[in-house]
């Protein structure tokens, strides 16, 4: 396609008769997603905290839709729609997120951000993976490249020094890091399941809304009115991701200056996302703290 020709949610190709699970599809970029899956035949799962809100999210798509309850702060909540999925699962996408939040903990007491991003998608995806047939797609962000984004193995609760940007930059740092590691255990085992990653850009969505310094959240909306694509083009990434075919640890994201918008592509991750000692570490460190073991037989480095 050219400039003027670029992909977007018309150009999904025909989904009839696979199943989607969306996790935070009742708003934003989630919803926007699930629209588009279901628009072009897919069954979407919300796979969403508050039931009665996804319902009312689901009853706006027109398609098939079913609403279940998960709340990726609390690990029993995920082992508990994990446990009562019985059937196959053509594509999960790991989009719920929280962002720049004050200093909170998860049920099982980690930090929020880290918890809820990234340990909580990493425990469902290993608990549905023996059901997942074509593709895990994980929405992480251009925070990955922040300055002070690192995995803090000493202290991955930032218990000495938490501040919200932070925290929620080493939780996307950690998102593609997952990517990377469970592509890696995908091909090693022969599997032809894929992984892959997205950011949404710039897009204007509720997220921002909850930053913790009143000094971001009115920057945030001054940037979502002047700056920011929509929630329907922050989504495409994530659909070009899910439906396109393109490389197992890939990354997309906007195609504009600065990836802040644009059309979706295949786009580049930092260093520090590309280190594969980094994310196999990162990897054993999860299995530990979420007691989630991946199922894939693999030669563990």
């Amino acid at each position: 396609m050219t400039q003027t020709q670029k992909w977007n949610a018309t150009d999904l190709p025909d989904l009839s008769g696979r199943t989607a699970v969306v996790t935070g599809a009742n708003s934003g970029i989630g919803l926007t997603a699930a629209h588009a899956l279901a628009g072009a035949g897919a069954h979407v799962v919300f796979a969403v905290r508050d039931p009665e809100r996804g319902r009312a999210a689901a009853a706006t798509v027109s398609g098939s839709t079913e609403v279940r309850r998960l709340d990726l702060a609390d690990l029993a909540s995920v082992r508990e729609f994990a446990a009562g999925w019985d059937r196959p699962l053509d594509l999960l996408i790991n989009n719920a997120g929280v962002m720049m939040l004050p200093r909170q903990r998860t049920k099982d007491g980690f930090e929020m951000q880290f918890g809820t991003n990234h340990l909580g998608h990493f425990a469902l995806t290993n608990l549905l993976l023996p059901h997942i047939t074509d593709r895990v797609v994980t929405v992480a962000s251009a925070a990955h490249r922040w300055g002070d984004a690192t995995i803090r193995f000493d202290d991955l609760n930032m218990d000495a020094n938490y501040t919200p940007r932070g925290a929620y930059a080493q939780s996307k740092l950690a998102n593609l890091l997952f990517t990377l590691e469970l592509q890696r255990r995908l091909t090693e085992s022969g599997s032809r399941v894929r992984a892959l990653a997205a950011h949404p850009g710039y897009s204007a969505t509720n997220l921002q809304s909850h930053a913790a310094s009143p000094l971001d959240r009115v920057g945030m909306r001054f940037g979502n009115r002047f700056l920011a694509q929509s929630d329907r083009a922050g989504a495409l990434p994530t659909l070009y991701a899910a439906t396109q075919d393109l490389p197992g640890a890939g990354y997309v994201g906007p195609d504009g200056w600065g990836e802040w918008r644009g059309g979706p592509t295949l786009v580049s991750r930092s260093r520090a996302a590309s280190d594969p000692a980094t994310a196999r570490r990162l990897w054993t460190v999860s299995e530990e703290l979420t007691g989630v073991v991946c199922p894939l037989e693999v030669q563990v480095a």
